[in-house]
């Protein structure tokens, strides 16, 4: 076994103290003050600053690492007890339990691979497991029911966020994982509704299947494709599968368009980087204005704004079509000579930004009327009069991403910002164009 497998070992036991919670009561907080305490300033030599010393550690003479998940488990613990409003004790041991056992997974599949697509399936898979019983545990202390199905989508969503937040930081940002992970789940048991065993099986097996085949066929990178499937996920929670539906087919169709024709695409200087792999980055570029407005969405649901829950949703399909009518306009327009610049119309060099085809105007404006023709179908919102207004959203969001790359792109605002903006055109676009209809 080796340092980094022992040393997870003995993070992830530490992090077995927070199913003492219910026992604690007000001072659940205790345990891991205590060890925050000795790790910053008892423990400084010997075997146990052996078995959890991280390799800067060693140069401070202190266990800042052990010290810093200590205190972010201590400010989860004190969330979970002192406010008015507390998160529930079941999210609080689910998300300490998350990060300690995800890491052992990751750590166990480092020890015989340096793959990172099973590192990250060793830290879902370990979350996901530990998160789960973590919060049946509590139930089974507490009395409360026994939500196995709800228990285990929540240690989905936490150690999909877990990954995707360790692809992007450091092992010192454990801490700031570790309450995200909190933040984030506390939230989806707020706003979520009921969950049986079937939505739950069919959620986590359909999101499994798009990341891996996404990640299999090249059209995402390792962190690309845990986003995606965390977006997918939190649209099955906080809307149902419609709304993953509409995802779906954007990223579907979208990955698909990016491969077309590849090799050509990048002859001429207008192919995405990483042969076309989409990463984290690009994924909520492209979708981050759709995240929000499922969250809306079941926030205005729960408390009781119909007409807003009615904005939200054509908000959503206004983004997903923005965002699917761009993408082809660039994909398949890129792939035809004589581009003219959006703000002028003059002829302009193959891949400058704000340079326009007719061909993928077309391209783009029959992408937003598919997204459109999903939406309607899928999605709880009038049909006729919605299919309209995401189809204009749409065009609205493909034609601001032309203005915006025209002007400003590459002088303060990179792509995805550029893609950020343009989806929040097509969500506003489709509303506005929606209320009067």
């Amino acid at each position: 076994m080796t340092s980094t497998v022992r040393r997870a070992g003995g993070f992830a036991v530490v992090g077995t103290l927070a199913l003492a919670a219910p026992s604690l009561g007000a001072a659940a907080f205790a345990p891991f003050a205590a060890v925050a305490l000795l790790a910053a300033f008892v423990v400084d030599d010997g075997p146990l600053f052996e078995l959890f010393a991280r390799p800067g550690d060693r140069q401070d003479g202190r266990l800042n690492g052990l010290a810093g998940f200590a205190l972010a488990a201590t400010g989860l613990a004190l969330l979970a007890t002192v406010p008015r409003v507390t998160m529930p004790l079941s999210v609080f041991a689910a998300a300490v339990l998350i990060l300690a056992y995800g890491n052992l997974g990751a750590r166990l599949v480092d020890s015989r691979t340096s793959d990172e697509s099973l590192r990250a399936a060793g830290f879902v898979a370990a979350a996901v497991l530990a998160g789960t019983a973590g919060q049946a545990a509590i139930a089974s202390l507490t009395g409360e029911a026994m939500l196995l199905a709800r228990f285990t989508l929540l240690a989905a969503v936490g150690g999909l966020v877990g990954a995707v937040l360790r692809t992007a930081l450091y092992e010192r940002d454990d801490p700031l994982v570790m309450l995200s992970i909190g933040l984030v789940l506390w939230g989806v048991e707020v706003l979520a509704g009921p969950v049986s065993p079937t939505q739950t099986g069919v959620a986590l097996a359909l999101t499994v299947a798009l990341g891996y085949a996404a990640y299999a066929l090249g059209t995402a990178s390792v962190a690309g494709m845990i986003t995606g499937v965390l977006l997918l996920l939190f649209a099955v929670v906080f809307g149902d599968f419609g709304w993953a539906l509409v995802l779906v087919s954007f990223f579907g169709v979208g990955a698909l368009a990016t491969k077309f024709r590849y090799d050509s695409k990048a002859e001429r200087g207008v192919a995405e980087d990483n042969d076309g792999a989409r990463g984290t980055g690009n994924v909520l570029g492209n979708s981050g204005v759709s995240l929000v407005a499922v969250v809306g969405y079941a926030a205005a649901q729960t408390l009781g704004y119909p007409f807003v829950s009615d904005l939200l949703v054509l908000a959503f399909a206004g983004s997903a079509a923005a965002a699917m009518s761009d993408t082809l306009s660039s994909e398949i327009g890129g792939l035809f000579d004589q581009p003219r610049l959006i703000t002028s119309l003059k002829p302009v060099p193959a891949g400058t930004d704000g340079a326009v085809t007719w061909q993928g105007e077309v391209a783009g404006a029959v992408g937003a009327a598919f997204v459109a023709g999903v939406s309607v179908l899928v999605l709880p919102i009038p049909a006729q009069t919605a299919a309209i207004a995401i189809l204009a959203g749409g065009l609205v969001g493909m034609t601001v991403d032309s203005l915006l790359g025209a002007t400003v792109e590459g002088a303060g605002l990179g792509n995805q910002a550029v893609n950020f903006l343009a989806t929040f055109a097509g969500a506003l676009g489709a509303v506005i164009v929606w209320i009067p209809l």
